[in-house]
């Protein structure tokens, strides 16, 4: 998994592994393009727009998915298979929401003072979640595809254990393809410790290796999820079976299919697509003004990237049938269950007014 992570970096820092970690957990907004006048780097411009940015994922991301995990795990009785990878997708995101504090820090501060074990680990939280969360949506997508295309199979075929064995399956894959970015140690520049800079690979290396992160990371998962969705609403539009379908469900496919796209244009596709093209002009060694503005917008797609964090919990509200039904009996529980202790206060007030001896 390349890195296309903006704002970290000078030079390239991980392994050859032909992984999803390949690339670099890099700011590629760092870069040295024409090393010798510094003048193509733009932290004046970046370390403000990340603070702002991750400071609202902090925000928002964690209480959304901290609560629909409360539902989830505490709540839901009856786990589905979409349960299974909505859980997942919220660990996912939770893992790299709390390591955002430090990021935030490094920002503010302009130098990397956590320490080698936090920088290793806020790196690799990035990638881990970019890639576990672009795999976990593109199951989710392909389980509904068969529950749609093959309701009477996918009683025995999308069931909760083979969910599980799927997920297991994503996490060990994405785990071990970004362990080079465990590597990514602090190192030294300009008088003071950065960290999310790459170094000891050469640029070229990176490049072919974001080629390959590209390929297996983004587009086969997203033109997976392509093919499914086209034949879904395929399915939706003309098929009588599915026209009898409750609204409801029909409803739930097409809120699926618009915030998973939703993740995969405005999150994804973007980060992936600058990237690359900025590592070109790093290999070419090209300071240009289009080099600044590429500098510029790939900050942008990292703070996107990372804003996927708060898209995924309205993806639980609206697709997820049981959070919606579990978060609806919990609220009416609680409602009677004040309602109950009101009235029993207001009997006991009320008992004591009538026992009181007059005066």
């Amino acid at each position: 998994m390349l890195q296309g992570i903006v704002g970290h970096h000078s030079r390239p820092v991980l392994t050859s592994l032909p992984s999803l970690a390949a690339v670099p957990a890099m700011d590629w907004s760092s870069a040295p393009l024409n090393a010798s006048n510094g003048s193509c780097r733009n932290d004046e411009f970046k370390f403000p727009v990340f603070i702002s940015a991750y400071s609202v994922v902090l925000a928002v991301g964690l209480v959304g998915n901290s609560v629909a995990l409360y539902v989830f795990v505490g709540l839901t009785r009856h786990k589905t298979p979409s349960t299974v990878f909505m859980i997942n997708l919220a660990v996912s995101d939770l893992f790299f929401i709390l390591t955002l504090p430090y990021r935030i820090v490094y920002y503010a501060l302009g130098e990397w003072k956590l320490g080698s074990f936090l920088c290793r680990i806020t790196t690799y939280a990035f990638y881990v979640n970019l890639y576990a969360s672009i795999f976990f949506l593109t199951a989710l997508s392909v389980f509904r595809y068969i529950a749609v295309l093959h309701p009477v199979r996918s009683k025995s075929i999308v069931t909760v254990r083979r969910a599980s064995w799927v997920a297991l399956a994503i996490w060990l894959f994405v785990g071990l393809a970004t362990v080079p970015f465990l590597l990514a140690t602090p190192h030294l520049r300009d008088g003071k410790y950065r960290c999310f800079e790459p170094k000891n690979m050469s640029w070229e290396q990176i490049l072919k290796l974001n080629y390959w992160a590209l390929a297996v990371g983004f587009l086969l998962p997203f033109l997976t999820i392509i093919a499914c969705y086209a034949r879904i609403i395929r399915r939706l539009r003309g098929s009588p079976e599915a026209l009898q379908k409750t609204a409801r469900s029909r409803h739930r496919s097409v809120y699926m299919i618009a915030i998973v796209l939703c993740s995969f244009l405005f999150c994804f596709l973007p980060y992936h697509v600058i990237r690359t093209v900025h590592l070109h002009l790093i290999v070419q060694n090209r300071c240009q003004a289009v080099t600044l503005v590429v500098q510029k917008v790939i900050v942008v797609t990292i703070c996107l990237a990372a804003a996927n964090s708060c898209l995924n919990p309205l993806l639980y509200y609206f697709v997820g049938k049981n959070f919606r039904n579990t978060i609806r009996t919990s609220s009416l529980l609680k409602a009677r269950q004040l309602s109950l202790k009101s009235a029993s206060f207001g009997s006991v007030v009320y008992h004591d007014r009538c026992q009181a001896p007059s005066s």
